[in-house]
């Protein structure tokens, strides 16, 4: 039986900032029985970490969801951790007369090293030293190899997921791909084992997690190097596990309509908004975007799904505004009809309906102002990416700048007064005028502004993130910019901004220096020798690297030099320099679906398309397929409208 900390914790919360974020008790959260109907060995727990503070973790989709779906067994139950902040992990470590007081869950305050299973979701890899802290408060040996029988397995899960090379030390699995299905065949499979009497301990559990062939153990699988660093080969080391490990692709969203329950956060939290996914999956083709590339294929859900979890969201929850999400939410097949039929029967009321970023040739002023009829009608956002012609057709975003003016210019005619434009800084073959090109843009979306208005209060802010090369995508084999000439780029374009007395100071300018990025590529192209400099960082105070103001990028540097002493490789090694077709990479055997050949080739288009060469790749939702292996190597196919539905009808109060 686990009991709750929460008596040893409640005393000292006056001396933490934001005690309210470790409180718990939400609206819509959900506190179980420890032992379920079945009895102790029928239950299986899981703890359920977003490695972020709680104002970031909590609004997390793929978190809620999984809470949702796992409790809604009788036989499982879940609970939410979330990170500590300095202040507060201090109080866990001195801890009381009993010892240091362990990282706990938020719903029941009960021991994270109490529960069966510790899920993690990885959106970024910056997360990584705060799963190392988590670890450490909840007294679960950092390394998966110190773990005994009473020790929770550790899967993750996430984006980053998709190359846990870097982590594999310190998990005991992951998952590739969406979650709703495989938590619960790992719970059946966790449930039976428990059932059995835990024959053959931990190794047995995870031997058979592993033959499924749904979910890598690292463990599982020797890893060795040639005399030049690279890896030599990535070999199973026992009977029965299999090569390549395949993500997991929900097929039937409809049938999944969660969150269906939303938690309502006690604090401030990065979203306040009621969040609905509307599709899954991109075809664009962006040779940049992770995210695009490994959630193939397109899987929409249809217009009735959407406006009854609209509806149920709203009354469970009592937020005043929906986020529609996607990937690029405008591209719904039935975008127009959702947005319509939404505003329709919200008019009147305090709910305002918000997309995220658009992309510039999906954007209409009827859908803006349609998304704008019931709310406030704030900022547009865009994403060019590229600041030339030729630096988004390397990219395959192919938006040009005229399609950007008249977008814009439609936009300030209709009363909206400030665009956000996105851009990237680093990306394959950029030279210092491609970057620059980005001030001209900007120049050029003010003018237009002003002359189609008449007026001088027009406003363009320019963001710019930093480029990393990402794993399952046709830029897998690019050089990383370093951080010298990344600095020395922004720099030229902040002082041509600045400098101009007649647009300068009605553009904004945003951006990260190079040095973030840098450790984000060591982290997303690395293999599993990384793991050391992780552990190096964490012990030496590496925590919430996510955040500008506890980021060490001395730390990182000091913590590689001495984590891969003695390999014969350095950090320019896993992030300036550029790979070859044929050198295996850390993550070859782990599935997303995409053709290895498909991906290279498309690389290969990118370098040409940078000469000049029309190598442009359509969205296959509209074209015949063009062979990226996704859906005959997964089993799946692009599920989009229209369907002809209609919103459930507004129902009179």
């Amino acid at each position: 039986m686990s009991s709750s900390v929460f008596p040893r914790l409640e005393p000292r919360l006056t001396s933490v900032s934001k005690p309210i974020q470790y409180v718990g008790g939400e609206l819509n959260s959900t506190v179980k029985d420890w032992v379920g109907p079945e009895g102790e060995a029928g239950t299986v727990r899981w703890a359920l970490m977003y490695p972020d503070a709680y104002e970031v973790g909590l609004p997390n989709q793929g978190v809620a969801i999984l809470y949702e779906v796992l409790n809604e067994r009788d036989w499982i139950v879940a609970e939410r951790t979330y990170s500590v902040w300095p202040d507060m992990e201090q109080v866990m470590r001195t801890g009381d007369e009993h010892g240091p007081i362990p990282q706990f869950t938020v719903d029941a305050h009960r021991p994270v090293g109490d529960f069966d299973l510790f899920g993690l979701s990885f959106s970024t890899e910056l997360g990584y030293t705060n799963m190392l802290n988590a670890l450490d408060l909840a007294l679960i040996p950092l390394h998966a190899a110190d773990r005994g029988l009473d020790d929770p397995i550790v899967v993750a899960g996430g984006h980053a997921a998709f190359n846990p090379e870097p982590i594999a030390d310190f998990i005991d699995c992951a998952v590739l791909g969406d979650g709703e299905e495989i938590v619960l065949a790992i719970s059946e499979v966790v449930k039976e084992w428990k059932v059995e009497g835990r024959p053959g301990g931990r190794d047995e559990v995870l031997r058979r997690l592993a033959v499924s062939g749904g979910v890598y153990v690292p463990r599982f699988y020797d890893v060795t190097y040639a005399e030049d660093g690279a890896i030599e080969a990535v070999v199973p080391n026992r009977p029965g596990i299999p090569w390549r490990i395949s993500k997991h692709t929900l097929m039937d969203l409809d049938a999944w309509p969660y969150p269906a329950k939303p938690l309502v956060p006690l604090a401030e939290t990065v979203h306040e908004r009621f969040s609905v996914e509307i599709f899954r999956g991109c075809t664009r083709g962006c040779r940049f975007c992770q995210a695009g590339m490994i959630t193939r294929p397109v899987r929409e859900r249809s217009i009735n799904t959407i406006g009854a979890m609209v509806e149920n969201g709203i009354r469970k929850s009592g937020f005043e505004e929906v986020g529609l999400l996607s990937l690029s939410s405008a591209d719904h097949t039935e975008i127009g009809d959702i947005a319509t039929g939404l505003a329709d029967r919200y008019e009147g009321q305090n709910v305002s309906l918000s997309l995220p970023s658009t992309r510039v040739d999906a954007f209409n002023i009827t859908l803006a102002n349609e998304f704008s009829r019931n709310g406030r009608r704030s900022g547009l956002t865009f994403a060019p990416e590229g600041g030339s012609d030729r630096m988004r057709a390397v990219i395959n975003k192919m938006v040009s700048e005229e399609d950007l003016i008249r977008t814009v210019s439609t936009a300030y005619a209709h009363g909206w007064r400030q665009v956000k434009l996105y851009f990237m800084c680093g990306l394959p073959t950029e030279t210092d005028e491609d970057v620059l090109a980005i001030a001209d843009l900007a120049k050029k979306v003010i003018a237009e502004g002003r002359a189609v208005t008449g007026r001088n209060d027009i406003r363009c802010t320019v963001s710019i993130g930093g480029f990393v090369p990402k794993p399952h995508t046709p830029f897998q084999w690019a050089a990383q910019l370093d951080v010298e000439t990344t600095d020395s780029r922004l720099k030229k374009l902040r002082d041509v901004v600045r400098e101009d007395k007649r647009f300068g100071r009605a553009i904004g300018f945003r951006y990260h220096d190079g040095k973030p990025g840098i450790v984000e590529g060591l982290l997303s192209r690395g293999d599993r020798r990384v793991g050391r400099i992780i552990e190096e960082v964490w012990r030496d105070g590496g925590r919430f690297d996510g955040w500008s103001e506890h980021f060490s990028y001395d730390r990182w540097m000091t913590s590689a030099e001495k984590g891969l002493e003695g390999t014969g490789i350095d950090l320019d090694w896993y992030t300036t320099r550029e790979r070859e077709y044929d050198e295996i990479l850390p993550w070859d055997h782990l599935d997303s679906g995409l053709d290895k050949d498909w991906l290279w080739g498309d690389w290969e288009d990118a370098l040409a398309a940078a000469r000049g060469e029309d190598v442009e790749i359509e969205d296959c939702r509209w074209t015949p397929c063009y062979d990226c292996g996704v859906c005959p190597e997964m089993g799946t196919e692009i599920q989009i409208g229209p369907t002809g539905q209609k919103l459930l009808p507004l129902s009179v109060v």
